[in-house]
């Protein structure tokens, strides 16, 4: 009999009950404790996912002995820091994205994760979502050469808010967050290093105090090249889409669905979880196998090398 795999959750916004949802669907898996300042969301959404304690502290929780693992689902300032306080503890974790918002925190949170042996995982979930992957496989199987990424993300962001509409007490940013999703995916579907990177960036907004406007442009060794808008001034359709083109073939990707170039529907097994979930199964099946995962904090390194590559062009052209 498969011992139970127990975990607390911390963070309480629309990403936390995401994982809560995948949680719920995976076999021998607990959720015993979800931590939040807001104790009116968090007992909300412990009555709703039966869940029997709530914190207000991640410390609370880290001193428990029935917990195995921790989610974190926090504002990105925290993540690097809070990795760090887990793996400290003894509880394996998975971070949201992005593990951390400068290349040292992240090289602190993998020195970490060697010296403990502990299961570290960034959710990177481009990596899981059923068209990327099934995109994987074809490149794989040497049935798709991946020639042009090209990639586009787009909220309407001027002032602070997040998605539910709510007020942030920290600032986003399209770069260290929203930027490393592709910049991930690119090198894992091409299974190169970058080697030529440019970015260029719009004004500073007075008050968020970052660029709400983003164009990043990548090519790897074999020649094949990405190109990433973002921009947090899109007043229209939200998220990110994502077209692989190739020597003749399209493929068009937004989260878990798949398109041809003309967009017509691709059927993909149906076994197949969504993004989040397959990500947690993958998280849960890496502590108990004993296993490093995929996206793991070491395997998502080269994201945050060349993510603080386009800081420093950045800072060096103002």
């Amino acid at each position: 009999m498969t011992v139970a795999m127990r975990i607390s959750l911390v963070g309480t916004g629309a990403i936390a009950e995401q994982h809560l949802k995948a949680l719920a669907s995976i076999e021998d898996v607990q959720v015993l404790s979800i931590v939040g300042k807001d104790q009116m969301q968090a007992q909300a959404l412990a009555n709703r996912y039966g869940i029997l304690r709530k914190h207000d502290q991640m410390s609370d929780a880290l001193g428990r002995h029935d917990i195995d693992a921790v989610i974190l689902c926090t504002p990105t300032p925290m993540h690097a820091a809070q990795a760090l306080e887990c793996l400290e503890a003894g509880k394996h974790v998975l971070v949201e994205i992005p593990l951390a918002d400068t290349l040292a925190d992240a090289r602190a949170v993998v020195s970490c994760q060697q010296r403990t042996g502990l299961v570290a995982m960034c959710a990177h979930t481009r990596r899981f979502n059923p068209g990327h992957r099934w995109v994987h496989e074809r490149i794989g199987q040497g049935a798709f050469t991946l020639r042009h990424l090209n990639a586009r993300t787009s909220f309407l962001r001027r002032s602070n808010m997040n998605s539910q509409g709510q007020t942030r007490d920290w600032v986003d940013h399209l770069l260290w967050h929203h930027a490393a999703h592709t910049v991930d995916l690119f090198q894992y579907q091409t299974g190169e290093q970058v080697c030529s990177a440019h970015v260029v960036q719009g004004p500073i907004h007075v008050e968020l105090g970052i660029a709400l406007d983003m164009a990043v442009q990548l090519q790897t060794p074999s020649g094949a090249i990405c190109s990433l808008s973002l921009s947090f001034n899109n007043r229209g359709p939200h998220g990110s889409n994502f077209r692989y083109i190739g020597d003749g073939e399209t493929y068009l990707v937004r989260y878990d669905d798949l398109t041809d170039g003309d967009g017509n529907g691709i059927q993909l097994p149906r076994a197949l979880p969504d993004g989040i979930a397959a990500q947690d199964r993958e998280f849960v099946a890496a502590i108990r196998e004993q296993r490093e995962p995929l996206a793991s904090v070491a395997s998502v390194m080269p994201c945050y090398l060349l993510l603080d590559d386009l800081e420093q062009q950045l800072k060096a052209a103002r």
